[in-house]
């Protein structure tokens, strides 16, 4: 961190503002309760001088400017001593274009970011190496998160590679095994608590601060800080060219409340000349940011959130008052979707060689939705960021194809743009008739 620059967490809450050290080992604001977010003074960098430095750096080998990340550590100067780094080369996801999926969903283009590139196959990667970052900063030797998946897989990683340990919390029998394999296998202790994951969040707030432990869930404020380079790194392959909109799935807000602190923190140092619209896509099933928005009031939790859609199954998300704040400021929108929308776009997202993890494809869903509500031009700009790897939950994916899939509370989810495998016997001219026809038998 350069001198000049003064890094301190600073409550959300606009009738409180009150602002504590960046070495605090805070998560809500002691004052008033509000969510906390780290903020720099004395930042004052040259735009173009910035773009040319993190096109260099694509060049270097160095771990840290090998980093999708770290490579735009200027963007989020909260450390002063870059030895605590705990780097797998996260970021690096690309722009994939993908033309049959911007025909089902409306659009003449769509450009996919996607963040299941990354080393464990989420854009988790992106804040917990910064969250990994403060945890040994502080000197803290353990870690813990409850997840229902992508969270606890990219936490496990990081714990491991930095010598911290790491302790695991997810909702039993509510976890994509795939994910929770990831987590096994980088050495986590793993607790399956018989709650929900909002429930379980609280009894481990209650644990981190009885036993010392640090939390890395989104709540925690450098995890934001990481998951800003998303934006940055778009932005930087798009020639710092900003689209008219970027999706993403809704789940706990966490990459909604980033996404829109990056937006803005980059138009204000004059990166951009405008800030894109967000589109936040919930699951009809845990959807309680989609009522705020559209219904106003108080913000009510869904105490008991349903969707096949794993990573976004939360019902009480911590970041909602953060995410409302970027959603007004950058004049976005938010939508739900049905899980049979979800599925139909996973399968399209799949038809154009790309694929993606459930939730990511409620991104493309959503978009289908405002395309047709006139939201949402024909002809605009879309970034449509996929957040986990096709292979985060293979079962669904079989499910869906040859016909098993239900959604919560057992109703049958079409197979509409199933890819059923076909049996045949060890007979070359019987395979030979079935190439030539297409036709199952």
């Amino acid at each position: 961190m350069s001198p000049s620059v003064q890094a301190e967490l600073v409550c959300f809450n606009t009738s409180c503002r009150a602002t504590y050290a960046i070495t605090d080992v805070l998560y809500n604001c002691p004052k008033c309760g509000g969510l906390l977010e780290a903020r720099y003074s004395g930042l004052h960098p040259d735009p173009a001088e910035l773009k040319r430095l993190f096109r260099d750096r694509r060049a270097s080998n160095l771990p840290l400017d090998a980093s999708g990340v770290w490579r735009y550590r200027e963007l989020f100067p909260f450390l002063e001593d870059y030895s605590h780094v705990v780097t797998l080369r996260e970021g690096q996801t690309p722009l994939l274009d993908a033309p049959l999926a911007a025909k089902f969903g409306g659009l003449d283009r769509i450009t996919f970011k996607h963040q299941g590139f990354n080393p464990t196959g989420s854009f988790k990667d992106n804040g917990m190496t910064c969250g990994a970052a403060q945890a040994r900063r502080l000197g803290m030797q353990r870690v813990a998160c409850v997840s229902t998946g992508n969270t606890s897989a990219s936490m496990a990683a990081y714990a491991a590679a930095g010598g911290l340990e790491a302790l695991i919390f997810l909702p039993h029998g509510n976890i994509s095994f795939g994910k929770l394999a990831q987590a096994l296998e980088y050495g986590a202790k793993t607790l399956e608590v018989e709650a929900n994951f909002d429930q379980i969040l609280a009894l481990v707030r209650t644990l981190a601060e009885k036993l010392g432990i640090y939390l890395l869930n989104s709540v925690n404020p450098f995890r934001i800080e990481g998951q800003k380079s998303i934006m940055f790194e778009m932005l930087d392959q798009r020639d710092w060219n900003a689209p008219d909109w970027v999706v993403l799935p809704g789940g706990n807000l966490g990459n909604t409340s980033a996404f829109g602190k990056a937006l803005r923190e980059a138009w204000e140092i004059g990166l951009l000349d405008r800030l894109p619209r967000l589109a936040v896509i919930q699951a009809e099933g845990a959807a309680p940011f989609f009522d705020l928005f559209h219904k106003g009031g108080e913000f009510h939790a869904v105490p008991n959130p349903e969707t096949l859609a794993t990573a976004i199954r939360i019902g009480d998300p911590v970041s909602w008052p953060k995410a409302l704040h970027e959603v007004r400021t950058t004049n976005g929108v938010v939508e739900k979707v049905s899980e049979q929308e979800i599925a139909d776009a996973k399968a399209q997202i799949g038809r154009a060689g790309i694929g993606c993890e459930p939730a990511s494809a409620a991104t493309l869903a959503g978009i289908r939705k405002l395309t047709a509500a006139g939201i949402i031009d024909r002809n605009a700009d879309v970034v449509a960021v996929l957040t986990g790897n096709v292979l985060k939950d293979p079962d669904y994916i079989y499910k869906y194809h040859t016909d098993q899939l239900q959604a919560p509370g057992g109703v049958k989810i079409r197979s509409t743009y199933g890819n059923r495998s076909i049996v045949v016997p060890n007979d070359p001219a019987r395979i030979e008739e079935v190439l030539r026809q297409g036709a199952a038998i």
